[in-house]
């Protein structure tokens, strides 16, 4: 029996959990859930005799090592700050793992030592990364294999709500951690490639400098630079590209929105608001704009901020910004306050579809011709525990850990997963769950 070390069962976990429960009995697998809520983990494997529920603390080192050392290996749904002592009690044990965050750059430290003791951390293997990965890899090498030159490479992915569900005038609801939306974005300057041009936009510019793009079926969409686009370049086989940029999607009209929370400064995390329950809604927007402009809180904001679209503003007001009610929390910074609110205004409710969106646009040089292909997924959730984000995320990431159990994934170190023998099994099993590309292609002049 291979026994299987699930640490983390929240929002993205539900589908992995699934799939390793309902696979388990064919392949001789055992699951343990590990999670601060034990009550979570129970529910979520309920009904199964191939799996147990533990409670568990990440900073209990020594209920950490019995676990991962009587696994034979771990997948990791942590907050990413979290892997590292993890990674390194599977080096201990000689276990292999598998998470779906970013490789950090203590974790690339570790390659050459996992590497030596024959295991493998298989990383960036969910969505975004993940997903993004395996379905760009695949178009770079087929073209490269027919003689293409690639020049540019776009890619936006958005985990948002689906049309049915769609009932708010920001077209959106959380499918994922609230805290990682509200400060998407900050920390160092966005930085990708266009036109050989290298492009930096710094946070407070990030929601104003955003690309409009179609989605058939779908509408309009805009899309907004991630952090580092640039050190997937070399990754992807992509030295010579022109332009080469990585972002996030949200739909029409969501970033001239949030860009006004940002300005006011309602974003910021780095400092703490005193007696927060005295004030209303109203009392706190307005404490972000300086006294000497005057009028009511729609006229304030928008001389305060130069605004002229009013759904911007309106967007504003529908969030409750504009209310006289209490703000229920003693003490908490502007961005957690935000954060409150916005978890009441954009919840998903118990039968709400979210939608994953992900939107990737070559241009090669072929046979003398210049041609554009644009390749797009649209995934839908099911109800909001089953949600298309905890699809895309738990499904590759359940795919590589029982490739890796089958011996059919052979690589050693700390790895992404951009290996012909990693991303050709998992998108061809990904199909079978509705998971898979749309194609258009064109040759331009």
């Amino acid at each position: 029996m291979k026994n299987i070390l699930l640490i983390g069962a929240g929002r993205s976990a539900s589908n992995l959990i699934q799939y390793f429960l309902k696979n388990g009995i064919e392949n001789n697998w055992f699951l343990t859930v590990c999670d601060l809520n034990l009550e979570l983990a129970q529910s979520k494997i309920k009904g199964f005799a191939n799996a147990k529920a533990v409670e568990f603390d990440i900073n209990n080192v020594t209920q950490r090592q019995l676990l991962i050392q009587s696994s034979d290996i771990v997948v990791s749904m942590l907050p990413a700050f979290m892997h590292l002592n993890v990674a390194k009690d599977c080096l201990t044990f000689k276990k292999n793992m598998v998470t779906a965050s970013y490789v950090s750059d203590e974790m690339k430290e570790m390659n050459e030592l996992v590497e030596k003791a024959g295991l493998l951390f298989m990383n960036e293997i969910g969505l975004d990364p993940g997903i993004d990965h395996l379905s760009a890899i695949k178009i770079i090498n087929d073209l490269k294999e027919k003689g293409a030159e690639i020049s540019d490479f776009e890619s936006y992915t958005g985990g948002l709500v689906a049309p049915e569900s769609d009932n708010n005038p920001w077209h959106y609801k959380f499918s994922w951690n609230p805290r990682n939306v509200v400060l998407a974005g900050q920390g160092p300057a966005a930085k990708f490639l266009h036109n050989n041009n290298l492009k930096f936009i710094p946070y407070h510019k990030l929601f104003e400098r955003f690309e409009s793009l179609e989605i058939p079926e779908y509408g309009i969409f805009e899309g907004y630079a991630n952090r580092d686009s640039l050190k997937y370049k070399s990754a992807y086989g992509l030295e010579n590209a022109a332009t080469f940029v990585r972002g996030t999607l949200r739909k029409d009209g969501y970033c001239g929105s949030w860009n006004i929370l940002v300005q006011l400064g309602l974003t910021d995390d780095s400092y703490q608001i005193e007696n927060l329950h005295q004030l209303t809604w109203n009392e706190f927007l307005n404490s972000f704009i300086p006294e000497k402009i005057k009028g009511n809180t729609r006229e304030r904001l928008a001389q305060y901020l130069s605004i002229s679209q009013t759904n911007y503003i309106n967007n504003i007001e529908w969030l409750g910004l504009f209310s006289n009610e209490k703000i229920p929390l003693q003490k908490a910074s502007p961005a957690f306050a935000l954060q409150c609110l916005l978890e009441q205004k954009w919840k998903l409710e118990p039968n709400d579809k979210d939608m994953i969106v992900m939107w990737h646009q070559f241009k090669y040089r072929l046979n003398n011709e210049n041609h554009k292909l644009q390749s797009y997924l649209v995934v839908k959730g099911d109800d909001e525990t089953y949600t298309a984000m905890s699809k895309t995320v738990g499904l590759p990431l359940a795919i590589c850990t029982k490739l890796i159990l089958e011996g059919k994934i052979n690589l050693k170190g700390v790895q992404m997963p951009l290996q012909k023998e990693v991303y050709e099994p998992i998108l061809n099993e990904l199909e079978q769950f509705g998971i898979a590309f749309e194609e258009l292609e064109m040759i331009y002049s």
